[in-house]
């Protein structure tokens, strides 16, 4: 069957298919300033040019070299655009200039220049993402300082520190990049000449930056970061173009690892090839559907191999494979650009070799032959530790799975022997190979090949001549025999390998169905109580552990447990002593690591964005190590519990801020109302009173009343003012109580006419409340106070010589009050708004001042009655306030007078 041809992996078709329409970013990489990086980017430009490419120069430094400025002849250069900040003009690269005039090629200089503030992006980095999103290519300079992962090397090598940085992502989006590369001796004489700083700068930059040996690390650092992007460009193309590989252009070890006790041998020795040769190195274990049947011990051994990788700074996988371990190994290999494998050398096999089956070591050696594999042999001592055992016809497993097994041949020979009797058949055969599949789905590979060789005894005692013995008379049946027993042994092999591979996806689906469970729940959970009480509860019961939750008191205090499964509220000093630990370092300490390993708790941080937010600790009772998928497992329970735990601390925090926002809002709002509703009449009173005072012989009689009004007018207003406060403060605390009576509703609308007199001598008020009314159920003082805010209300937006009208009529149950004004009206995005306390509508600059507390009131004090009150529109214009109140049915009838004698 010929083999399937190679494809690209999705993952690489995505990246291809993102790279489609965007122009190309060419970035031109230097040790440091001085090595030509624009002037070979302005001659590579001209040379475009000059082929026809249409280029512009967008943005260029030249800091005055005469030779970069030459370059510059013969190029359209854009103009800049100018930019004021702090009483200075700064010009910056022109982005809508330069994407109005779309060329096919930008040159953009000082790729980690951050912009000046009032920019659009922050950094330039940003407007040349903008540029080739435009599909306008660009090429641009950058120095080895500026890359945002090296910036604290490069501080320690030099000692300054570079402010300006990118992050290293902006050069992975580089379609190429070319190292501008000037020996050490010869950029020093450059500088010394004046070609890079200017004359007085130039002794410093000798002693500080541009020593020999920075500028020796710094070029060292440019080649290593140039040689990383080129090795991830080949393996993007080998990906993209469906390529095997490797291609060894840049060496790679990759170390395999398993059960064995040479596990950690290998991990040694491969760290010590990649230090010699300086290159990557990843250690990898295969995870096969028979991981679960191994030991304990062996489980350790692979864990304690694989943390002593990470620990000596190798990138650890875990793979999954089915049967064909090698075949994923060496895929993985290829993927990677792995030019080396390290495989334990396997161990000699002497009795019944031919029955064993090839190590997977044995198979790499023999199907890596594109790959260079070097086999490590076994420390003795640790061999004689755990001793590697050889292979075996029958591993340990249960008797049980072989007792059914019998059983199953047992039944499959009653059900032969009942089918021979009544319907004799050529063959009995397919009888033992339901069997045999059905013991293989049952109870696995071993069984199942138990059951077939039963089947091939009991076949060839009970039904083949001569019966009851294990002699064959006839060629013919030695035959279908030895197919019997090789169907019987391949549909065993195949099932019961199907069952060992479904068993391990049913195990990765019960994984994955835990996580979204467990992230439904927290989602769910509002409160950080509600997220701590899920968290620990699913990490106990999905790793059978005991768990709790750690975090810190109020002001950054000792760690405090806010929650546990089982309860737990008290930890022993050691293991005190590993959580504050784990919280002070930020990493795992206690059970299982190398920090404080003898506590009995394991303690991980809950890591976000923002920092840790706590720790989450679990307790094993009588394991030794954790595997790797429960590690795995445990690992990804931790980051959603730690965002489960920031969010609900956002949440807290938000409605915190929402809430000192609306109290400071509510403050401002307060006492703006009180440094004018409180200090304008107290001005005016106090103003009356001092022109009483001091002019009271040439006022005469009516100046001197007067006067009086005006003081009698502001105290009134003044009294308004606290009325409402103080109504406001009994509404806010429940305290308001109505005092209810049947009442005329025409008196209290007189009252509180009488009541605002001076406010309303420049609007005749209407009052059309029917004698048919009748009197209704009300707290009359309250009411008043309700009709005054509304007149008041009124009076405050109407034009001078308007009317104001009240009504009320009945409307079934309910009696309803009107109150219209020909002012501007109530826009019906506010019309809600307008009840809210402090709040007023933008107006004119005629507008009367208000406190925003006159509507609120009234329907704080009409919800006490039950009523309820909106805002519409009145029928010629203006706003018009409806208030509904319920009907308390009619008033009790007075007793009738006594007649007298």
């Amino acid at each position: 069957m010929a083999e399937e041809p190679a494809r690209p992996g999705p993952d690489a078709l995505l990246v291809e298919a993102a790279r489609e329409g965007r122009g190309r970013l060419k970035v031109f990489l230097g040790a440091a300033p001085g090595v030509g990086k624009t002037f070979a980017m302005l001659e590579e430009a001209r040379r475009l040019k000059a082929e026809g490419i249409d280029v512009v120069v967008a943005l260029v430094e030249t800091h005055g070299r005469t030779e970069t400025e030459a370059l510059l002849a013969g190029l359209e250069v854009m103009p800049r655009r100018l930019v004021g900040y702090r009483d200075r003009t700064f010009s910056e690269m022109d982005v809508d200039a330069v994407l109005a005039r779309r060329p096919r090629l930008a040159i953009v200089d000082e790729l980690a220049h951050t912009n000046v503030p009032g920019s659009r992006h922050p950094k330039r980095a940003q407007d040349v993402e903008e540029l080739l999103d435009a599909g306008i290519d660009v090429y641009s300079a950058l120095n080895i300082q500026h890359l945002e992962s090296l910036n604290d090397i490069v501080a320690r090598i030099s000692g300054v520190r570079v402010r300006e940085t990118v992050p290293d992502g902006v050069l992975e989006l580089a379609d190429e990049v070319e190292l501008i590369d000037l020996p050490t001796d010869e950029l020093i004489q450059r500088l010394r000449q004046g070609k890079v700083y200017v004359h007085d700068q130039i002794a410093r930059a000798i002693q500080n930056f541009f020593s020999k040996g920075n500028l020796t690390a710094l070029r060292e650092l440019a080649m290593r970061v140039a040689a990383d992007r080129v090795d991830a460009q080949m393996t993007q193309h080998m990906r993209s173009h469906a390529i095997a590989g490797p291609w060894p252009t840049q060496e790679k070890i990759l170390v395999c690892i398993n059960e064995s006790p040479v596990a950690k041998s290998l991990v040694r020795a491969a760290k010590r090839m990649a230090e010699r040769a300086r290159i990557g190195w990843i250690v990898a274990n295969v995870v096969t559907p028979h991981r679960e049947s191994l030991p304990d011990a062996a489980k350790d051994r692979i864990v304690e191999a694989l943390r002593l990788g990470e620990s000596l700074g190798a990138e650890v996988v875990t793979l999954t494979a089915g049967a064909d371990v090698a075949r994923e190994i060496l895929d993985f290999a290829r993927q990677r650009n792995v030019s080396r494998l390290v495989v334990g050398r396997p161990r000699p096999r002497r009795l019944l070799a031919f029955l064993s089956r090839e190590t997977v070591a044995e198979e790499l050696v023999r199907r890596a032959v594109d790959f260079e594999v070097t086999l490590v042999a076994s420390d003795p001592r640790e061999g004689a530790r755990a001793p590697i055992r050889g292979p075996r016809l029958l591993p340990e497993r249960n008797l049980a799975a072989y007792g059914w097994a019998a059983v199953a041949v047992a039944v499959a020979t009653g059900v032969a022997m009942a089918i021979d009797a009544v319907l004799p058949v050529s063959s009995l055969s397919p009888v033992f190979l339901v069997a045999v599949l059905l013991v293989a789905t049952r109870l696995g590979l071993w069984p199942s090949l138990f059951a077939s060789l039963a089947s091939f005894a009991v076949y060839n005692f009970f039904f083949t001549e001569p019966l009851f013995t294990l002699l064959v008379s006839s060629r013919d049946d030695v035959l279908a025999l030895l197919l019997f027993l090789a169907a019987a042994l391949f549909s065993g092999n195949l099932a019961g390998r199907l069952r060992a591979q479904v068993t391990a996806q049913r195990a990765v689906s019960k994984r994955i169905n835990n996580l979204y469970e467990f992230s439904r729940k927290i989602a769910s959970a509002a409160s950080l109580e509600d997220v701590v009480w899920a968290a620990v509860h699913h990490v106990a019961s999905t790793l059978q552990c005991r768990a709790l939750v750690l975090a810190p008191g109020e002001g950054g205090g000792h760690l405090a447990i806010i929650g546990g499964y089982p309860p737990e509220d008290q930890l022993d000093a050691k293991d005190r002593g590993a959580a504050e630990w784990a919280w002070e370092h930020g990493e795992p300490a206690g059970w299982g690591s190398d920090t404080l390993p003898t506590s009995a708790w394991l303690f991980l941080p809950l890591k976000t964005g923002q920092g840790a937010v706590g720790l989450l600790g679990v307790a094993f009772d009588g394991r030794a190590l954790l595997s790797p998928d429960e590690r795995r497992l445990l690992e990804a329970l931790v980051d959603q519990v730690a965002l489960a735990v920031e969010r609900t601390r956002l949440v807290a925090d938000l409605g915190e801020t929402r809430f000192l926002s609306e109290t400071e809002r509510l403050r401002q709002a307060l006492l703006s109302s009180v440094s004018h509703d409180l200090r304008t009449p107290l001005v005016s009173i106090i103003g009356a009173a001092s022109t009483l005072i001091e002019s009271d012989a040439a006022l005469g009689p009516e100046g001197r009343r007067q006067m009086a009004e005006a003081i009698r007018e502001e105290g009134e207003r003044l009294n308004r003012f606290v009325q409402n406060l103080l109504d406001m403060t009994r509404l806010g605390y429940g305290a308001l109580r109505l005092n209810l009576d049947w009442v005329d509703l025409r008196e209290v609308m007189g009252r509180a006419t009488r009541q605002l007199g001076p406010v309303l001598r420049d609007h005749p008020v209407d009052i059309a409340v029917p004698a048919s009314l009748g009197p209704i159920h009300i707290d009359a003082i309250l009411m008043e106070q309700v009709m005054a805010n509304l007149l008041d209300n009124a009076a405050k937006y109407a034009p001078a010589g308007t009317p104001i009208t009240v009504a009320a009529r009945r409307d079934g149950r309910e009696v309803v009050i009107e109150t219209s004004d020909a002012g501007p009206g109530i826009p019906p995005e506010d019309r809600e708004r307008v009840f809210d306390m402090f709040y007023r509508v933008r107006a004119g600059d005629g507008q009367r001042a208000g406190t925003g507390l006159g509507l609120a009131i009234c329907r704080g004090i009409v919800e006490a009655h039950g009523g309820r009150i909106k805002v519409g529109d009145a029928a010629g214009g203006g706003a018009r306030i409806e208030i509904r109140l319920p009907s308390a049915g009619e008033p009790p009838t007075p007793p009738a007078p006594e007649e007298t004698p």
